[in-house]
Formats: C-alpha cells, sequence, structure tokens
C-alpha cells in the first residue's frame, strides 16, 4: 500500500469515512522525497529506536519502522486507530499509542520502550497549532536522552528554530533551540505535497541533541527568564524590554548601568544577542541581587 498516494488516501477516507480534523492539524504528506529526506536526517540504523509524533495514516511511522529496530507513535485522535491498524498491519516492530503527547511521561515510555535500542530519535510532522508547545517540552525534558529532533514544521516556525542574532526570525524559540541542539533546516517542501495542502509550506527541521549546552550559566532557570525577558517586546530596548517585565527590581538608570557595564551599547535590543551574551547578562543581573 503506497500511502504518498492520493488514490490510497481517498481509499482510506472513503473506506472509513475519515474527514480531516481542521483542530488537529490534519494535512497527510503524498512527498516521498520529503520522507527519504526525513529519514535520512534522522540517521537511524536497524539498532535504533524511533519515537513518532502524530502518525496520521502511517505515511512517515512505515518508513520509520523500515528504517530502525523499533518505532513507537503516539496518535491523539481515536478515529485513526482503525486506518492505522490497516495501514501498518505489516510491520511487526510498531507499536501504537492512542494518547495526547502533551500528557504521557515520554522519557519514562522512552526508557521503557527502547531500552534494547543502541539510540533513539524522534520524528513528527507536527501540527502547526501545537509545534511550539510540544518542541518546547521535548527540548527541555533533561531525561529524554535521544540523538536528534527531526520534524516537519511551518516554514515560517523552521527559519525561527534555526535563526541567528540580528535576523528577523530570531527568537527567544531559537535561543532555546540553539541551547539545546544544532538546529538545521533540511528541505523546504511546498504545500502542494499534503492532502488537504495547507496555505503556506512546510520544512524539514533536524534538531542534533547536544550532551551539554555550549554556556554554562549561574541558574539555567534565570538565563531563560531572562531571554523572555528581553523578547518580551521586542521593538523596545534591552533596558526598557527587562525594566517593562517587572521581573527585577532594578530602576531604569540600574539596569541602564548594569547593561553599559558589560560592554554593550544602551541601545541593544534582545535580539542582537546570542547564547554567550544573554549568559552574561543573566549572571549579572543574578550577581546584582546579592
Amino acid at each position: 500500500m503506497d500511502l504518498t498516494s492520493i488514490q490510497t488516501i481517498n481509499y482510506i477516507r472513503n473506506k472509513y469515512g475519515f474527514h480531516m480534523r481542521k483542530g488537529l492539524g490534519q494535512n497527510f504528506l503524498q512527498d516521498a522525497a520529503a520522507l527519504d529526506n526525513i529519514i535520512q536526517a534522522a540517521s537511524l540504523t536497524p539498532d535504533s529506536g524511533t519515537l513518532e509524533i502524530g502518525p496520521g495514516i502511517g505515511v512517515l511511522t512505515a518508513r520509520l519502522a523500515e528504517a530502525s529496530k523499533k518505532t513507537v507513535t503516539i496518535e491523539i485522535d481515536t478515529n485513526l486507530l482503525e486506518v492505522l491498524d490497516e495501514t501498518l498491519a505489516p510491520y511487526e516492530n510498531i507499536k501504537i499509542i492512542n494518547a495526547d503527547v502533551m500528557k504521557v511521561d515520554l522519557a519514562a515510555l522512552i526508557a521503557e520502550e527502547f531500552s534494547d535500542c543502541a539510540s533513539v530519535s524522534i520524528a513528527a510532522n507536527l501540527p502547526y497549532y501545537i509545534t511550539t508547545p510540544i518542541l518546547t517540552r521535548l527540548l527541555e525534558d533533561p531525561a529524554l536522552h535521544v540523538n536528534d529532533i527531526v520534524v516537519m514544521v511551518q516554514k515560517e516556525v523552521a527559519q525561527r528554530l534555526c535563526a541567528r542574532p540580528k535576523t528577523k526570525s530570531y527568537s527567544a524559540l531559537s535561543v532555546l533551540v540553539a541551547y539545546h541542539s544544532v538546529p538545521e533546516i533540511v528541505t523546504v517542501v511546498p504545500a502542494s505535497s499534503f492532502v488537504p495542502p495547507p496555505k503556506v509550506d512546510s520544512a524539514v527541521v533536524k534538531l542534533a541533541m547536544r550532551t551539554t549546552p555550549p554556556i554554562q550559566p549561574l541558574s539555567e532557570k534565570a538565563f531563560f527568564k531572562t531571554v523572555r525577558a528581553a523578547f518580551g517586546q521586542r521593538r523596545k530596548t534591552l533596558i526598557n524590554a527587562l525594566c517593562g517585565s517587572n521581573l527585577y527590581s532594578l530602576s531604569k538608570e540600574e539596569m541602564k548601568t548594569l547593561i553599559t557595564s558589560l560592554g554593550f551599547p544602551e541601545t541593544v535590543r534582545g535580539e542582537e544577542l546570542g547564547l554567550q551574551e544573554f549568559c552574561v547578562l543573566s549572571d549579572a543581573l543574578i550577581n546584582s541581587f546579592k
């Protein structure tokens, strides 16, 4: 069964009376080349395991199972379970879990399901409406221990994930991604590659997970609090954004003195700072309260 074929997709929709649920961001991939790119990016081996989020009708799931030792896929939509039973029937190394990924203990799941695998990767064609919450959760969980995360996301989001300082797409999400991984846009996937086609193009992004962050702030919590505050009011200078966040008990003049003492101009904005600069800033803010 060629799950990228429009004939197969229509057969499944007609047989099961399945309707795409816009609220779940369901757009099914019919681009075999995009699947190849995802598989290659994940660097899977016969000894590796894969955790997939949102299998849809199983088009990526089948390819993951062919390339790895075991694939576990999490699907929230109960209406797709019967479909997946048919489309994935030929594969004995696939386990389907009907659950909301935001409510699953992923670290425990990975430890239980992939104990006999040499490595684990996460792959997903993420719904646009929940991309950031899912990625944030994956990146911030220190117990996951995965090699990489390969996701299909909205092209604009992909650009934010991989953005560098002083660019339009650079954001707090960019900092979070760079702290925990080395991001790379693998390929752009046009809207015409999906059924039904979304209104925007997508992109495949690989996040090669770091074993340790490239910086060592005094407090990781304070570091990301500072990052979020700096980007909270993008049009304002860093001084005004930090003071306006009401997170710090420093006057504007005191914040100005601290910022300039670090070698930053008083007109600097949050989007101009990289990981190291944010680390220096958050450490200085911590020390200012000692």
